[in-house]
């Protein structure tokens, strides 16, 4: 059964979560964020709608950044993405290990598959309502204004990430900053299902056959190449839900618009104008920037989560099921 290991060992506190996925979302975001940069311009890019134009790829996109406005113009929006991360990493593992304490066997106290995937599609709706939405669209705002492939003649209007939230809070209300709060929970709440399921019967099938790592944490590097197997396998099931939702985060509501009316007429107006295709715009960048990210994340995770326990400190004491 996925969640339980040979030994019976007891789960990790919130307190230990909470650093440990702290930690793991500031190192996934140090490392990965330029690669967001590049899938976020490949879905908003309009390139190939008319007849005989290219669209253009991952590497080209990225060279045309970095030629057209520097290296650093890759890290737009990495000061809303650090101001977010944290929390949402902390609140990802926390809610997780919570839910699954709560879906486990009320008597054997074993969390079943079932359960595991139920846990991490719950733990995805909570972080994107905690922390995902307000903070993506503040990044949106700030990586879609004057760059190398938008009208020349746009002027920036965003400074960085809390002068973006300041405007976006005078101007639109707070409503503002949960455009596409659905779509974001529909995406996360899948990607964290497919990710923890996975990433689960992989450490479990490692130590099952690995008998000496029964007792004790895997080996960083296979810890790293589960991460990025399973942190794969989300976005090639959700590629439509994530850009769909960039495209409406990146502009206001019209007044009398519902959500629901935006996010059919953007579906519509993608689909005649652009094809099919364009719902997979950016998913090369996507999922090379969120399986290396899942990677980091978990390698990061278990390490620090490793440490902690085996330290002094008060706070670490396990739940009450056994993974």
């Amino acid at each position: 059964m996925a969640g339980r290991s040979q030994n019976g060992k007891q789960p990790a506190s919130a307190a230990t979560n909470f650093i440990a996925g702290g930690a793991a979302g500031m190192m996934e975001a140090l490392a990965c964020h330029p690669l967001d940069t590049i899938k976020v311009r490949m879905q908003l890019s309009r390139r190939g709608r008319a007849p005989g134009t290219k669209r253009r790829g991952f590497i080209k996109t990225g060279a045309e950044i970095v030629r057209k406005e520097t290296p650093l113009a890759l890290y737009k929006g990495l000061g809303a993405v650090l101001t977010g991360i944290v929390p949402k990493m902390a609140i990802r593992f926390t809610s997780y290990e919570w839910y699954k304490q709560l879906l486990a066997d009320k008597e054997t106290k074993v969390v079943s598959g079932r359960a595991t995937f139920l846990a991490g599609l719950l733990a995805g709706v909570t972080e994107a309502v905690a922390v995902v939405t307000p903070m993506e669209v503040v990044k949106i705002r700030l990586q879609a204004q004057h760059h190398s492939m938008a009208d020349p003649l746009d002027i920036p209007k965003y400074r960085n990430a809390a002068h973006a939230l300041f405007l976006l809070l005078r101007e639109e209300g707070v409503g503002s900053l949960y455009r596409g709060v659905t779509l974001t929970a529909l995406r996360q709440g899948t990607n964290q299902a497919v990710n923890f399921t996975a990433y689960s019967y992989f450490k479990q099938w490692l130590k099952e056959a690995q008998p000496a790592y029964a007792n004790t944490e895997l080996p960083s590097y296979q810890t790293m190449v589960i991460g990025l197997i399973s942190g794969a396998m989300g976005p090639l099931s959700n590629a439509p839900i994530d850009t769909i939702k960039t495209r409406l985060q990146k502009t206001p509501g019209l007044p009398g618009e519902t959500a629901m009316s935006r996010i059919t007429t953007i579906t519509r107006d993608m689909f005649k104008q652009e094809g099919s295709r364009a719902f997979y715009k950016g998913i090369t960048p996507r999922i090379m920037r969120v399986a290396p990210g899942q990677a980091v994340t978990f390698t990061v995770y278990e390490f620090i989560k490793d440490k902690l326990e085996h330290s002094n400190i008060a706070f670490v004491g396990g739940g009450k099921y056994e993974e």
